[in-house]
């Protein structure tokens, strides 16, 4: 410890020191030393592979930097920590990061309860007939991954716990399940026309055109027209396909790959991954029960339907003016449901679907008498207690959050990097931009709060200003969309801070260090790919039907000729 200890006094605490002598003289802004907090929790992540300290002293080093007193070092010492314990209460006390707790908690339980049941075991011994060998079984959970398309939480913490079983059986590295369902969580939500995302995307993006002069735009038009430049989520998609098809690896994924497959380690026995390892004898099912894959099916059922039911009647709750109205005359239409689900509060609507498919699973497994009702309680609170971890995690990612918003880290990067830039770059830069903010604070729904109003009208100005060539404003604009849109995607796939990829680590029972150092590679990848093949080329007016198709191809040449296969012909 005391070489961790050295590393944070050495990239954190001497530079704050430092600082602290002209703090007066620079109360209004930090510069550069905001970007401290974040560095420091990212660094310490990867030397100690240990997301919850590296959190805290990521944390604590913010709320130093804004207590900080040049005349009592030990008065600022005493005040940042009562200022860190402040933002963890805060950002439990959010109602949306509460629901957010709670569903994961909640759907926990539940998961425990239909193991205990035997659900997952009797799918996975069903998919084991199917799914003969490594392809077909990543494939499976690759196209699950499309099925939970409303939400990308939902998707981590159903297809995880499912696929987990028969992954394992075939010795597939816990790594790439965590990476597939990492993959197809948030592009997949990102690119859906009903989800848990187009409500606040929306809002995003008319508010933003209101600011230009445009406040009659359609923002679905507007958000559907970003599709075909969504690249980085479509070159992703496809990056997993080609990899699952081709049982090809490159980078630390082929090493796990090996690893699992030829000595059945699915995890790395090197790190500790006990924190992530859920299962145990007392949510086994009993010896001699009938495996029934209803048992899991069924409670899963009534998650889904009840989140699409509570989507829109949540929804509609929201509603207001003229939307409620037009809701009103035609509720079952197109527009109404979009409209509702854009207005509904996600993080409860899952909570209390959750809790209905927990009970509604406690009920199957009381009535074929598989426990008693004091066993089935029992279970649901392991599982609940199994996900304390993640939720801890999520309120440090939450607070760092907060204290990265207090000292301006992300309102420093955008002015350090938005000025003077020239037509054909812009695109990239925001998508660069966008990817290091939600690197940074490890949430792609902030970076678009933070960029989207700054996108538009820059990509206006510089649309006016400078005269584009070979591509009319309104697809230059659109474009710039895109690229925020898909930049905070790729910067949170990146994060070893971020939320979705922390549940999908935990959803998958693998080391969340092991998870992110091996899905870097890929992303990285694929995000050079998206601005080589996609944003550098379409702001100078190259069609998208041109640009996606060899963004493709140059995804699956790269995977059959650079990548190496890991299975022994």
């Amino acid at each position: 410890m005391n070489k961790f200890l050295k590393t944070f006094l050495l990239i954190a605490v001497l530079p704050i020191a430092i600082f602290a002598a002209d703090a007066k003289a620079n109360s209004l802004t930090y510069g550069a030393f905001t970007l401290l907090p974040p560095l420091v929790a990212i660094v310490l992540a990867f030397i100690t592979r240990n997301v919850v300290f590296s959190l805290f002293m990521g944390i604590f080093t913010g709320t130093f930097m804004v207590n900080v007193s040049g005349s009592n070092i030990f008065a600022s010492f005493f005040n940042a920590f009562i200022d860190m314990s402040g933002k963890m209460v805060g950002s439990l006390a959010d109602s949306w990061n509460a629901g957010i707790v709670l569903q994961v908690l909640t759907i926990g339980g539940m998961i425990a309860v239909i193991t205990k049941m035997g659900g997952p075991r009797a799918i996975a011994e069903k998919l084991a007939t199917k799914a003969k060998g490594q392809r077909s079984a990543q494939l499976y959970t690759w196209i699950m991954g499309f099925f939970i398309f409303f939400d990308d939480y939902a998707n981590s913490l159903v297809v995880g716990p499912i696929m987990k079983p028969v992954t394992d059986k075939l010795k597939i590295a816990r790594e790439k399940l965590a990476f597939i369902i990492d993959a197809t969580a948030a592009p997949i939500a990102g690119l859906a026309l009903i989800s848990t995302w187009v409500g606040y995307e929306l809002s995003l993006i008319k508010d933003a055109y209101t600011v230009i002069g445009q406040p009659e735009i359609n923002a679905f038009s507007i958000f559907v027209e970003t599709l075909p430049y969504r690249f980085y989520n479509i070159l992703m998609l496809a990056f997993v396909f080609f990899s699952a098809f081709t049982l090809r690896e490159f980078g630390p994924m082929h090493k796990a790959a090996v690893r699992a497959h030829d000595k059945g380690q699915v995890t790395d026995p090197k790190t500790d991954s006990t924190l992530m390892n859920q299962e145990n004898s007392f949510m086994m099912p009993k010896d001699g029960m009938k495996y029934s894959i209803y048992n899991a099916i069924v409670p899963i059922m009534v998650l889904i339907v009840v989140a699409f039911i509570g989507f829109y009647i949540n929804g509609v709750s929201g509603l207001e003016g003229k939307v409620l109205e037009a809701v009103n005359a035609d509720p079952y239409s197109f527009y109404a449901i979009r409209e509702a689900f854009g207005a509904a509060d996600a993080s409860i609507v899952i909570f209390e679907a959750a809790l209905l498919a927990s009970l509604v699973a406690i009920g199957m497994g009381l009535q074929q008498k598989i426990f008693s009702l004091h066993e089935a309680i029992e279970t649901w609170v392991y599982g609940v207690k199994a996900l304390v971890i993640t939720a801890v995690i999520l309120i440090l990612a939450w607070s760092l959050s907060a204290v990265m918003k207090e000292v301006g880290t992300a309102n420093y990067l955008v002015t350090m990097l938005s000025d003077s830039t020239p037509q054909f770059i812009l695109p990239t830069i925001i998508f660069i931009l966008g990817s290091i903010i939600s690197f940074s604070t490890g949430t792609s729904y902030g970076t678009m709060g933070i960029l989207m109003p700054l996108t538009i009208p820059l990509a206006n100005a510089v649309g006016l200003n400078t005269g584009l060539e070979g591509v009319d404003l309104h697809n230059y604009i659109v474009l710039n969309v895109g690229a925020v849109l898909t930049g905070a995607i790729f910067g949170d796939h990146c994060s070893p801070i971020s939320d979705t990829s922390i549940l999908s680590s935990m959803a998958s029972s693998c080391n969340h260090m092991d998870h992110i150092s091996t899905q870097l590679f890929y992303a990285i990848f694929v995000g050079i790919v998206a601005v080589v093949c996609g944003y550098l080329p379409a702001a100078f007016g190259v069609p998208v039907t041109v640009l996606l198709p060899i963004g493709l191809l140059v995804i699956f040449l790269v995977i059959r000729f650079y990548g190496k296969p890991y299975i022994k012909a």
